[in-house]
């Protein structure tokens, strides 16, 4: 087939093979700049047709064609045209390597590569590096995950349901087709067109869509694992982040699902990457973005135009840099982050450490829903306040910030602080504007009735008009918390635990709240409060439980922020 002419000297040759080391091959689009060869190299390894390009976000291929570089968009093992079983995570590595051990003989390319792309074309740059190829120079993974089990699928133990569901769907419906499987695919079809709605069935392991024996089973595994095994091991980049020696420019949305894989992976980076060199070459771009699109929407808010940040020109500052000695990167930030509030970038030279900043829970018993008496305050209790109560339903699970299709962005939690089913700590208006950099955690003193339990913890700003502004979330299951120590019913217990991170400006006036559940459903799978795994459970077996939170002397149950600077109360 000819080279197919996209304008401006630019050209384009399609069905590319690279045969691999076990005879699998694996085909790729290439794209060349106008002129004479060779030059240096992009590559995306991407699981969702090569055609596509992730230009859901990116500029096309040709935009960087145009710009002196020859890009390569292969798609990965099992999918499209390339060969083999997909299996998510499993060859990425291997088949990361070789392919670029076989682009660097490649005509078009001057023996200088580096690979971008986001969410799997993220971890499949991760992956690769960790092979350490040589001519692979940087990568630029973004909204992805180097751990997989903590920063894709489980959060403290609980699953993310809505995305690990919704993405397996996504990805066995070309299996189905693959493999001709009618049924199976009109099925996956039908789901899809509904997406939304899926998690929803229970028991969820059994789910029509994914429980056909004819399908890969890589959707039911996520689901059977749900500690940090040796199947996770495997796929565990950050087990090994080590072997990784070059630089990375990392991007996380502060809305993102995999907005704390991001950040995980940046500072794993940062901290133990394989050379000095490639631990000071880290750098990262947090925005208040949603995993696609990355602008100034996300939820109910518009965050002006400044949140429109064209990432197309700093991802080619970053490759003319390391790729063409153009020194183009040379003085930006190490931490480009937008905080929320003020609604604007801010930069810093390291992502903050842990602060013991604390506000404490207090209340007179009756915390439940912003109707009720708590508060959050800098002075810990020194009596024995009255605990709070509220009752866990699973059948009737308090809802995900983002409501019960488990969207995206800052929504407005006012509604959903009603429900007596959760419990509300409000703080006094702030005397000072204050931001809030880094990740907050939660010291929680409870009891349950149920031997198994989960809490959740949400941060919300309370905005001078009275709207309850989500920020950030966190839970913990107690077979993940306490698997080390026996978890008793009645007992009470100290939960520690982090929430996802995020940067926001408190305002003068505005108030900080905090919100203490059980659930957020369908953002994370319901606990049954039982034994029964909760992938197998259904109303037959879950059970209520009630839920006690202390606040007192002995037991002072606090969230701890990063504050920077001056308490704002």
């Amino acid at each position: 087939m000819g080279l197919i002419d996209c304008g401006g000297g630019v050209r384009l040759e399609r069905g590319v093979e690279c045969r691999l080391s076990d005879g699998v091959v694996l085909v790729s689009d290439h794209y060349y700049p106008p002129g004479e060869g060779p030059w240096p190299t992009l590559l995306m390894r991407q699981p969702y047709g090569r055609d596509i390009a992730s230009t859901v976000v990116y500029a096309h291929p040709i935009w960087f064609a145009r710009h002196g570089y020859h890009v390569a968009i292969q798609d990965v093992r099992g999918r499209g045209d390339s060969g083999g079983e997909f299996y998510p995570f499993r060859n990425e590595a291997r088949d990361g390597a070789e392919t670029i051990a076989w682009l660097r003989n490649h005509a078009a390319c001057n023996g200088r590569i580096g690979m971008y792309g986001f969410s799997y074309q993220g971890a499949t740059q991760l992956l690769a590096a960790a092979g350490q190829p040589e001519g692979l120079l940087c990568i630029a993974p973004h909204m992805t995950a180097a751990n997989p089990y903590h920063g894709w699928f489980y959060h403290h133990g609980a699953l993310r349901l809505s995305s690990a569901l919704g993405w397996g769907i996504q990805m066995l419906r070309e299996d189905a087709r693959r493999r001709g499987l009618r049924e199976a695919s009109d099925r996956l079809e039908a789901a899809w067109s509904n997406i939304r709605a899926q998690s929803g069935h229970v028991p969820y392991a059994s789910h029509p869509a994914i429980a056909d024996p004819e399908l890969p089973g890589y959707v039911r595994d996520w689901f059977s694992h749900r500690e940090p095994d040796e199947y996770w091991s495997q796929l565990d980049i950050s087990a090994r982040i080590e072997r990784i020696s070059i630089p990375a420019l990392h991007i996380a949305g502060w809305f993102d699902t995999y907005l704390e894989g991001s950040i995980a992976g940046y500072l794993a980076l940062r901290h133990r990457a394989g050379s000095d060199f490639a631990r000071n070459h880290q750098y990262l771009i947090a925005g208040p973005w949603v995993h696609i699109p990355w602008g100034d929407r996300a939820g109910e808010d518009d965050f002006g135009e400044i949140a429109n940040l064209d990432t197309d020109p700093l991802l080619l500052s970053w490759f003319n840099h390391w790729l063409k000695d153009a020194g183009e990167f040379h003085g930006e930030p190490r931490i480009r982050y937008f905080a929320r509030g003020a609604n604007e970038w801010r930069i810093a030279a390291e992502w903050p450490q842990e602060v013991e900043f604390a506000l404490y829970l207090r209340s007179q018993g009756n915390a439940n829903s912003r109707k009720g008496d708590g508060r959050l305050s800098t002075d810990p209790p020194i009596v024995d306040e009255p605990r709070d109560v509220f009752v866990y339903d699973p059948e009737v699970p308090v809802l995900a910030p983002g409501g019960p299709q488990a969207l995206g962005g800052s929504f407005d939690q006012s509604a959903l602080e009603l429900g007596n089913n959760l419990l509300v700590f409000t703080s006094p208006p702030a005397t000072r504007a204050a931001e809030v950099f880094g990740q907050p955690r939660i010291r929680l003193f409870a009891s349950t009735s149920g031997a198994h339990a989960d809490f959740t913890a949400k941060v919300v700003r309370v905005t001078a008009s009275g709207r309850a502004e989500f920020v950030c979330i966190g839970i913990a299951r107690s077979s993940w918390l306490f698997r080390d120590n026996a978890y008793g019913a009645d007992e009470i217990h100290e939960w520690q635990f982090t929430l996802e991170p995020c940067a926001f400006v408190l305002g003068t006036g505005e108030r900080l709240r905090l919100e203490i559940a059980s659930s957020a459903f369908p953002l994370y799978d319901r606990n049954p409060s039982t034994a029964v795994p909760p992938q197998l459970a259904d109303n037959w077996n879950w059970a209520r439980s009630t839920q006690q939170v202390f606040h007192s002397a002995s037991h002072p149950s606090a969230l701890c922020l990063p504050i920077t600077g001056d308490s704002p109360w």
